[in-house]
This record gives structure tokens, C-alpha cells and sequence, in this order.
């Protein structure tokens, strides 16, 4: 019985197992689940070997319960027929012989009440093991659904793990992209444009002034020539 108390121990503790905290207190919560879930695995089984071998033990005291029913009933038959045989020869006149079949009959008498007392003291211990695998056969249920919630646990992290990896490789791309903004290289090339442009506005301007200056210097001129038409002209009026 102690040994059947150990197995519903080690069940019940399986069964209580917080699968959240083991997640939150492993580094690596996968390999921590697949392991867990392993040994879950491997305990549901020794405990369905063990709960097998407690429920043949149970039925195998029941069969003999059941043969010791069986007993007290044919002993029962048999003190019976071996009194009314005694009575019979004892009405006959026959005493000797009588007595003899009653001595049987007490012979089984005796028989059926000590298969009786093993009948009653049967009942409590089978009684007492059937509860034992009831127990057992619950905490085994207990420890499947257990099972199925880490695996379900297992391969939803798995999946988020997953997704998260994803998600990370898409910031690392946008990052990078950032990084390479294109963007920047256009307003190198606007700068490179603009420079460009300035410059040729430049020349342009240049240009321009020298046109104009060298308007201004035929203006200049103009205006000498002017002058000194005047004065050939005030000369040759005064001579």
C-alpha cells in the first residue's frame, strides 16, 4: 500500500506543476518544455505500469474473494446434505452411521466459516484498493491533461518565438533601409545640382557684367567724342 500512497504522491505533484512558472524561470523556456515535457512523459508511464499492476492485483483479489464466496456456499451444501443424511439414517435406526455424516457436516460447517471470515476480511482490503486505483486512474487522467496543456504551451512559445525572430528581421530590414536612406543620396545630388546652378548663375552674371561694362566704356567714349567735337567746333567758330 505504501508504494501505491508514493506513486499518488509523485502524481499529485506532477499534476500541481505550475507550467507557467517553469516558463518564466527558464532561460530558454522551449528547451525547459520539451525536456518537461519528456519527463511527463515518462512518468505517465511508469504511473499507467503501476496503476496496471494495481488494478491486476485488485482483480486478482477479487477473483479469490469471489472463489471464497463461492466456497462458503458449496461448504454451506455440503454440511447440508451430509445432515439430512445423518437424519435420515439416524431415523433408520442407524446411529453409527449418522453420527458419522454429522461429524461431516460439522467438518463442513467448519469449512464454510473459515471462508466466510476470509470473505469479510476481504471486503475492507478490496474496498480500501479499489479506492487506491480510482485515485490512481484520476491522477493519471490529471497528468494527461497536463501533458496536452504543455505541449500546447510548448508549441504556442514555439510559435511566438517564431513570430517574434520574424518580426525582428523585418526592424533589422527597416533599420538597414534607414540606415541607406536614398533619400540622403538625392539631397547629396539636389546640393550637387544646386551648386551647379549657382555656379553657371555665376558665370552668367559675369558675363553680363562685362557686356555692360563694355557698353559703358562705348558710352564713355561716345561722350569723349562728343566733347571733342564741341570744342573742334567752338575752335574753328572762334577762328
Amino acid at each position: 500500500m505504501a508504494q501505491k500512497q508514493s506513486i499518488l504522491g509523485r502524481i499529485a505533484q506532477l499534476a500541481r506543476a505550475n507550467v507557467n512558472a517553469l516558463i518564466d524561470q527558464a532561460e530558454d523556456p522551449q528547451v525547459v518544455l520539451d525536456q518537461v515535457v519528456r519527463d511527463y512523459t515518462a512518468n505517465i508511464a511508469d504511473a499507467e505500469a503501476a496503476i496496471a499492476q494495481t488494478v491486476g492485483d485488485l482483480r486478482l483479489a477479487e477473483a479469490d474473494r469471489d472463489d471464497d464466496v463461492a466456497a462458503v456456499q458449496e461448504w454451506g451444501a455440503k454440511a447440508a446434505a451430509a445432515s439430512r443424511r445423518a437424519d435420515e439414517l439416524r431415523a433408520a435406526g442407524r446411529t453409527a452411521e449418522a453420527d458419522r455424516f454429522d461429524e461431516l457436516a460439522k467438518l463442513a460447517l467448519k469449512r464454510q466459516i473459515s471462508f466466510e471470515q476470509e470473505v469479510s476480511a476481504a471486503g475492507p482490503q478490496i474496498a480500501a484498493q479499489a479506492e487506491v486505483v480510482d485515485k490512481l486512474k484520476t491522477g493519471l487522467v490529471s497528468m494527461k491533461e497536463k501533458l496536452a496543456e504543455l505541449r500546447t504551451k510548448r508549441d504556442q512559445l514555439v510559435a511566438r518565438a517564431k513570430a517574434a525572430e520574424a518580426q525582428a528581421r523585418v526592424q533589422e530590414a527597416v533599420g538597414s533601409i534607414d540606415v541607406l536612406d536614398p533619400t540622403s543620396e538625392l539631397s547629396r545630388f539636389e546640393q550637387r545640382v544646386r551648386r551647379e546652378e549657382a555656379r553657371v548663375a555665376g558665370r552668367a552674371e559675369l558675363q553680363a557684367d562685362s557686356v555692360e561694362s563694355r557698353f559703358a566704356e562705348l558710352d564713355e567714349l561716345s561722350a569723349d567724342l562728343d566733347v571733342e567735337a564741341r570744342l573742334a567746333a567752338l575752335k574753328s567758330g572762334g577762328a
